[in-house]
């Protein structure tokens, strides 16, 4: 949610899965060890504000050998050596592949759309709590995340994905939600684990501002961390503060039928990703809001100059 407004419900409350993207167990290992020290005195920032050449003997003219000198001595030793080393690469190459085959290309992952200096750019007065390196190792978890369909479609959804995370943060200038009123009210009683950390400390946290204890419970199923039981883990760790947002936004659909990531490859637009994010807003309920969205992912896609498609509202 953006800040200052209070924290919507997420919707889905099932735990989700991403696409045989599970965080690797060592490190959710040590993700889970960093955060066994419960919440910071005070709570995690409250609003902080704010890139050879080779030569042959050489002979004179009446074919008398001349001694090599130091500059003039063949190099043939190296040059025999690289020869040798380029027969063996070529040689294993050819020897793999039968008579008349060619070899396939390497596969390589793409590219995060977004630079380092676009993502700057677009959070000029980012919190340095959410850091650039966290959010191209939370993507690398989930391979379809802006890596689906062509250039276009790849920087359209990252444009889209970033475009929400910056209304909900205020250009990433919040780790938390900020109306602190509003906390006690994300714990669903009625789910049969309660909400053992405290009643009121499931309030929005990370780059998605994920709130609710059956969302943190899901979340935490699907990355393996135990953020039912320390959901101050999402304040304390950029990456997981990236994580959780990637994994809402690759698995939820809230009110939408598809989740965001799938509104954005099948091209139903941006205007789908709002209603699965935060659907209250769509058909009217806060148009302010929806249009704050919009004008953000219009400036996105300019800075990563790509079209921004159709159905942009909802």
């Amino acid at each position: 949610m953006a800040a200052g407004l209070a924290p919507r419900p997420r919707g889905g409350r099932g735990a989700g899965r991403f696409g045989g993207a599970a965080v690797r167990g060592s490190r959710a290992q040590g993700l889970s060890a960093r955060a066994s020290s419960g919440p910071s005195p005070g709570g995690r920032r409250d609003a902080l504000t704010c890139s050879a050449q080779w030569y042959g003997p050489i002979r004179s003219r009446s074919e008398v050998p001349v001694p090599a000198t130091p500059q003039s001595r063949p190099r043939t030793g190296r040059f025999t050596a690289r020869l040798a080393a380029l027969a063996v690469v070529f040689g294993l190459a050819f020897a793999v592949l039968p008579s008349g085959a060619t070899a396939a290309p390497e596969h390589r992952p793409a590219r995060f759309p977004v630079s380092e200096r676009q993502f700057e750019r677009m959070f000029p007065e980012r919190d340095a709590f959410f850091t650039y390196d966290g959010l191209v190792a939370a993507a690398a978890e989930f391979p379809a995340f802006a890596r689906t369909g062509g250039t276009v479609t790849r920087r359209q959804e990252a444009a889209a994905f970033l475009a929400q995370v910056s209304h909900e943060t205020g250009g990433l200038r919040y780790v938390v939600a900020q109306d602190e009123s509003t906390y006690p009210i994300f714990c669903d009683d009625t789910q049969p684990y309660g909400c053992p950390a405290g009643n009121d400390a499931y309030y929005g946290r990370g780059a998605i501002m994920l709130s609710w204890n059956f969302n943190y419970q899901a979340a935490g199923d699907a990355l393996g961390l135990d953020l039912l039981n320390n959901p101050w883990l999402v304040e304390q760790d950029p990456e997981v503060a990236w994580l959780t947002a990637l994994w809402y936004w690759n698995t939820q659909t809230g009110q939408s039928t598809m989740t965001g990531h799938q509104a954005m490859v099948r091209k139903a637009g941006f205007g789908e990703t709002i209603r699965a994010l935060n659907g209250p807003e769509c058909d009217g309920g806060s148009p302010e809001q929806v249009a704050h969205r919009v004008d953000l992912y219009r400036q996105f896609t300019r800075l990563l100059h790509t079209p921004p498609g159709r159905a942009l509202s909802c």
